[in-house]
């Protein structure tokens, strides 16, 4: 089957560099975006938790939204990164965000018309095991949003990584890639959910209309940046979406190392989507927390988050970046394991900072090694495939970890059961250590960039 308009004659042009060493306007405009959309997925994270558990109580079917969540990185990643390849990169970004304040603003609209059969976020805190029951109407809305929010953020994320090469020069990937991120973890774990909780205190739907608004600020920002872009050819139509998926797939399984990274980055995050499934239920029924202390614990993540994006580079070029990628696995582990059996919400915010913190320093060296060796006019899908193992992973461990809380469960106390996903995390992140770290050597990711 042909699809779509011409092809272009090659990759889009690199950017100059601005004078000075400065990133320049249009990445100021992007990170402003990123920045907005993101603050409103730091109120999301208080909001759409809360939300479910108010309308289930069932560690499972809680663990199925997270699953809907991360299903699109299976089966919508692929198509994905050809339509990055095919198509301007930025108006892509631009539609996902609208998608998304449309869907968002649809989500608010049904909670608003539900609100008086939503008991209050208190009362939620208040709730025992196996009391509320299922709201079931509701928690299909939630279902499917989810799932249409998660094939937006899969397009968006995309594009998003892709298109960075376009708006800095090369020699600034990881400066701005860091700095990028930093901003918008401060708006998605700082800012962001202690906004959600004030707001969910008034009414349950406002954090959701306020979401929708920021995703619509959002994309007008990323319409406002322009690049230099090349004419289009009058060549041959483009091959097939199959055909083209296959290049993509094909140019990463030839790649040796970024092959293995992308096989250890989808165990990584498997493993680790295992403790976060059940973690609105770990804080409120382990911790003990409020609404506005479960936004805390995204504080945690969110100050370790801006540390690894403004000290990420120098981390790596001081240790360089083989012991930088070991130090994130070993560190993982045993963070995984000091929250398996914290009973402090204070020391599961430390322990989510210095993870977070280690999270950022593993994707500025990874990601910009990526954005600097794959092809531009390659780029959107051998990212998506690379991120097709690296977070098609994440729906297996999300269910995986809801079915290990069901099992222990059933041998052992409610508290041991949502720990569980927890130990396993923290085991399977130093087998990776024990098996990746020799195959994570500097002078191999010094090769693959020279090469």
């Amino acid at each position: 089957m042909q699809e779509g308009a011409p092809e272009s004659e090659g990759p889009p042009s690199r950017p100059e560099a601005p004078a000075g060493g400065r990133l320049g306007a249009n990445y100021r405009k992007l990170v402003a975006a990123a920045g907005i959309s993101n603050l409103g997925d730091g109120i999301g994270t208080v909001a759409y938790p809360w939300l479910a558990s108010a309308v289930t109580r069932s560690p499972l079917l809680i663990s199925v939204i997270v699953v809907a969540q991360r299903l699109p990185w299976l089966f919508f990643s692929l198509p994905a990164g050809v339509i990055t390849d095919r198509y301007d990169r930025a108006r892509i970004m631009v539609a996902a965000n609208v998608a998304r304040a449309a869907l968002t603003l649809a989500v608010a609209l049904v909670v608003l018309g539900r609100q008086g059969e939503l008991p209050s976020p208190d009362e939620i805190d208040a709730l025992g095991v196996g009391e509320g029951g299922t709201e079931v109407s509701l928690y299909l809305v939630v279902l499917a949003a989810t799932l249409l929010l998660g094939m937006a953020e899969v397009l968006f994320d995309n594009a998003n990584q892709t298109f960075l090469p376009h708006v800095v020069d090369e020699s600034q990937l990881e400066k701005a890639n860091g700095r990028l991120w930093s901003v918008e973890l401060i708006g998605n774990s700082f800012v962001g959910p202690p906004l959600g909780a004030f707001l969910l205190v008034g009414v349950f739907a406002l954090p959701f209309f306020v979401d929708a608004a920021t995703f619509a600020v959002s994309a007008g920002l990323i319409a406002a940046i322009t690049v230099r872009r090349p004419p289009e050819s009058t060549g041959p139509a483009r091959s097939s979406m199959l055909a083209d998926i296959k290049e993509g797939f094909t140019w990463l399984w030839n790649h040796e190392f970024l092959r293995g990274l992308a096989i250890i980055l989808g165990l990584l995050n498997m493993v680790s989507t295992m403790g976060m499934t059940i973690l609105v239920l770990f804080a409120q029924e382990v911790l003990e927390t409020s609404p506005t202390e479960f936004a805390l614990l995204s504080i945690g993540s969110a100050v370790g988050g801006v540390i690894g994006g403004w000290t990420a580079s120098t981390i790596s070029d001081r240790l360089g970046p083989g012991p930088s990628l070991w130090l994130t696995l070993g560190g993982g582990g045993l963070v995984s394991l000091v929250i398996a059996f914290a009973s402090s919400w204070v020391l599961v915010t430390v322990m989510f900072a210095l993870f977070m913190l280690l999270a950022i320093l593993w994707n500025v060296i990874t990601v910009s090694l990526r954005q600097t060796i794959i092809p531009d006019h390659l780029l959107g899908r051998v990212n998506s495939v690379y991120r097709f193992f690296a977070w098609g992973m994440m729906p297996i461990g999300a269910l995986a970890g809801g079915l290990l809380v069901a099992i222990v469960e059933g041998v052992a106390d409610r508290s041991l059961a949502l720990r569980s996903p927890w130990i396993a995390a923290a085991i399977g992140q130093l087998l990776l250590l024990a098996f990746a770290g020799p195959k994570l050597t500097t002078a191999r990711i010094e090769a693959a960039r020279a090469g």
